[in-house]
């Protein structure tokens, strides 16, 4: 054993108690590299889990990568960590480790605490630091007003690395200061309430959007420093707009540097393959019955909720983290001890998750992507729940694209996928996505989903907008989506920014703007967005004409606002009940010119004491073309 590395430790005993019963969930205060002094002396203390290795060496450029110069220590309580001090390191430092296994093989392997690593594809890890100094005071002791379940929630999805580049060299990405400059004046502009990073972890192949993830713990180095995406965090926080995270503890990928095979053991991912295996995306699935593994997973929750202030995380696919055969053929998957698919262990950790976080950052949200009908998933633990906060409403998002695909005259057969929504939409705490999944892979963008000529187009989808912004839930929007981007999100280049100097297009920006104004304008629009309470349908049956009638509905009845959809290119003179006497006000028009509409105005309108709808009262509207009207009793 070299002299050079000094027995030292950061962990107490209890430390590892806690990391032994999967109750540690700070451990990026202990594991990985950490810069510090140890007997008046500077240098750098490495810890590292490796239960199944003969020995562990830090190398890097310090010692010539020489596996034999810094070799750690193994603990003496079986905990299976590595650990010492080596005098003279200090921040910047880059280095690996380097694992001599169980099995004799010889393994070369990034820090998984690592808080910086090398830009792909290279692949060693840097002695960093997460210090900042943060200048958001005022809005994480108030963010609870933001983040609140009743509170407006509208979301601007977004991957970094595509949404603006360099316009002088389009390959060159952005840093996050950069990004800032140009985001940070968007959202505020337009009028989002929250933007959702797509997966900024570090991630050696670019293309899979960040969701191949080998540094948990590493802002990606693409775009710069920890401090730097600190930078973006803090701005948008003194803007008034919370930030999302997609936080991905699904699968992992077998990169050699990675988490796979970290030993020479399955030592992250299940080792029974029809467990620890993912056939989709041919990646490696987290062992979530190891104690030690939670502990890694809650611990990566943690940190970046503490140490970069996000304010929710969004939870990637949890539907194959729920079920044993979840993409498998019968006899690829083994039954669970009660003979049942549901996967026992990882739904203990997702409890245990959500238990964790509330606890201890009662103000955030955690939200699933969950694309099952599976219960309770926003629902308490103590309840039998997974206890997210949110859930993605997949069934609406289907059957509503499937509904606007139609060409008008046939949308009276398919009347029912706009209605079906409000049979479970109260089962769970909804958020309706529109996300960068709908605009890949062939299925053609927001806008050419939408039949008709390039008016229709955009009339229809302005509409759809409009309902979506109006009905049950919390909303999402993928970027791009808000000025109608033509071409399917590519990941390799910006988004088409020039297209907004086009009429169709500016007006379809200037209509997201207005729909997120009047979201966070008018209570009845998310005070009670997932209770029965905030939502009834006034018409929902009229499919000869595919118009469609609801109320929305807010702590106090003045409040209440009634959103009425005509979905064919057809003006009509149409009688809608209300439940109150009085003068009703259009407060939005999609159809106006302003959103490239046709113009047809709604004038103030005055309620007639005609029985109509099951209401006691109603009003006559000119309902325009292809368009949702709101409006407001005065």
């Amino acid at each position: 054993m070299s002299e050079t590395v000094v027995v030292y430790s950061l962990f107490t005993e209890f430390d590892i108690s806690l990391f032994r019963s999967g109750k540690h969930f700070k451990l990026y205060e202990k594991l990985g590299s950490h810069a510090c002094h140890v007997d008046g002396k500077q240098g750098v203390h490495f810890a590292v889990w490796a239960p199944n290795a003969q020995s562990v060496s830090v190398t890097g450029n310090f010692n010539g990568w020489n596996p034999h110069s810094h070799q750690l220590h193994v603990r003496w309580d079986s905990s299976g960590i590595w650990e010492g001090f080596i005098e003279g390191l200090n921040l910047g430092e880059v280095y690996k480790y380097h694992i001599h296994s169980n099995t004799g093989e010889l393994l070369e392997k990034a820090d998984p605490f690592a808080l910086y690593n090398e830009i792909a594809p290279r692949t060693a890890s840097f002695v960093s630091s997460t210090w900042y100094q943060w200048d958001d005071e005022k809005w994480m002791k108030n963010r609870q007003e933001v983040n609140a379940l009743d509170k407006p929630f509208s979301v601007y999805e977004m991957h970094l690395g595509s949404w603006a580049r360099d316009p002088e060299d389009p390959l060159r990405l952005l840093n996050y200061r950069e990004i800032a400059q140009k985001l940070v004046p968007y959202i505020v502009e337009m009028e989002f309430t929250h933007v959702e990073f797509m997966p900024i972890m570090e991630h050696p192949y670019y293309p899979s959007w960040g969701y191949q993830i080998t540094g948990y713990f590493a802002a990606s180095s693409r775009y710069g420093s920890a401090q730097d995406l600190m930078f973006l965090i803090e701005s948008l926080h003194k803007n008034g707009i919370g930030v999302l995270l997609d936080w991905v503890p699904s699968h992992f990928p077998g990169d050699a540097h990675g988490l796979y095979r970290f030993d020479g053991s399955h030592l992250f991912e299940h080792e029974d393959p029809r467990k620890g295996y993912h056939p989709d995306w041919k990646s490696y699935i987290f062992n979530y019955g190891r104690n030690e593994v939670r502990s890694f997973l809650i611990s990566n929750a943690f940190f970046w909720l503490d140490r970069y202030h996000i304010d929710g995380l969004r939870v990637d696919a949890v539907a194959s983290m729920l079920y044993l055969d979840y993409s498998r053929e019968e006899g690829q998957w083994e039954p669970n001890a009660f003979g049942g698919r549901e996967n026992l262990e990882a739904v203990h950790f997702l409890q245990e998750f959500n238990e964790a976080v509330y606890s201890h950052f009662p103000d955030v949200q955690t939200i699933a992507e969950e694309s099952t009908s599976w219960p309770g998933v926003s629902k308490p633990t103590f309840a039998g729940g997974l206890g997210f906060g949110m859930k993605w409403m997949m069934g609406w998002m289907h059957d509503t694209l499937n509904y606007f695909k139609e060409d008008p005259i046939n949308r009276k057969y398919y009347h029912n996928q706009m209605t079906f929504a409000t049979v479970y939409g109260f089962h769970e705490n909804f958020m309706l996505p529109l996300s960068h999944d709908e605009v890949v892979y062939g299925k053609q963008s927001l806008i050419y989903k939408m039949p008709g000529d390039e008016w229709q187009k955009f009339a229809n989808l302005r509409a759809l907008y409009l309902y979506m912004y109006t009905f049950i839930g919390t909303k999402l929007l993928f970027m791009g989506g808000e000025f109608a981007q033509t071409s399917e999100w590519n990941v390799n280049q910006s988004l088409d920014w020039h297209l907004t100097q086009y009429a169709p297009h500016r007006g379809m920006q200037r209509f997201v703007k207005a729909l997120n104004k009047l979201y966070r304008g008018e209570p009845s629009l998310y005070e009670k967005g997932f209770s029965t309470d905030g939502f009834e349908w006034i018409e929902l049956g009229d499919h000869t004409n595919s118009i469609f009638a609801f109320l929305r509905k807010g702590h106090e009845e003045d409040n209440d606002i009634l959103v009425v959809l005509n979905l064919t290119p057809v003006v009509r003179d149409y009688r809608v009940g209300v439940p109150k006497a009085g003068n009703w006000e259009v407060i939005l028009n999609s159809d106006d010119l302003a959103f490239y509409g046709s113009g047809l105005e709604q004038e103030q309108v005055a309620s007639d004491r005609i029985f109509w709808m099951n209401k006691p009262h109603s009003i006559q509207l000119i309902l325009p073309p292809l368009a949702g009207i709101v409006l407001k009793r005065i």
